[in-house]
Parts: structure tokens; sequence; C-alpha cells
């Protein structure tokens, strides 16, 4: 098998080619609460995204701030799938950090627009949220040329480094 230097570079490759990832937070029963977000990677550690207080990954998230994340390209070929898993721990950007991130926190991605601080806090319809990555593994197919066994399985990958 390669070295990781292949697997933290597929990561990374399969981060920067999509704008959507999908985050998995846990209900008050426990229950998985599946949701789709546009995101902006910072450093391949941190994921921000913008949503509405009320909404349920937001409610869930300030309850209970550990979350699953997936990164993937469903428009590729069967057998050509390639896709991030990360464990994170989620938040909410407080008023006070706003302006020190709001500039990785809305990078040139996709066409999305930039908001301003004062859009983000007090009587805002929208917040600012990140999700610091405690761990990542990327997928990696059966069929893979170099890394495949025959089977899909996740393999350990640190895009960061």
């Amino acid at each position: 098998m390669g070295d990781s230097a292949d697997l933290d570079e597929m990561a990374r490759r399969v981060i920067d080619a999509n704008l959507y990832m999908t985050i998995a937070t846990l209900q008050p029963d426990g229950s998985p609460w599946l949701s789709p977000v546009y995101f902006t990677p910072a450093r391949y550690r941190d994921f921000y995204w913008v949503s509405v207080p009320g909404a349920h990954h937001s409610r869930n998230v300030l309850e209970r701030p550990e979350v699953q994340i997936v990164i993937f390209d469903s428009s590729v070929a069967v057998g050509h799938a390639e896709a991030v898993y990360l464990s994170a721990r989620a938040r909410e950007v407080p008023e006070a950090e706003l302006a020190a991130v709001i500039g990785e926190a809305f990078g040139e991605r996709g066409g999305a627009r930039r908001f301003a601080p004062e859009e983000l806090h007090g009587d805002g319809d929208l917040r600012l949220y990140v999700a610091t990555a405690t761990s990542c593994e990327v997928l990696i197919r059966g069929g893979h040329p170099e890394h495949g066994t025959g089977i899909d399985r996740r393999v350990p990958a640190d895009p960061s480094r």
C-alpha cells in the first residue's frame, strides 16, 4: 500500500472539489438528523456553514456538538466514488469571534455570497457555524488501483498535513 501522503492528497482533492457536505447531528432521542449544507473549508480542519439558529441541525449542535460529516461527489460513475468522512465538534461562532474568522469562513467558492459579521448575530436570521475535525477517513474503493483490496473501506487520512 502507498504512503499516507496519497490518502491525505485524496482527502484534500475531495474537499476542494465539492461545495456541499452532509452533516449528521443527534436529535434529543438519539436518532440522527442529516442535513446537506454549503461549506467553506479552512486549513482542511475547520468547516464553516451558515444556517438559521432554529433549524433542526443548529439546535442539535447547540445541545450535542459531536457531529459526523461526509463530503462526496454524487455525479461520478459507479465504481469511481471518492469520499471524506469526518468526526468533528461543531459550534455556533460567537459574535466576539466573527470578525476574526469571517475571511476564512467566506472564501471564493462556488459564487456564494460573503456575509458581513453584523448579519450573523443579534437580530439577524442567520448564524455562522464551524465544525472542527477530530478525525478524518477517506473511502478506498475495492478496485482502487493502488490501495484497493477488493472491498470498499475507510482508511485514516490527514488532509491538514
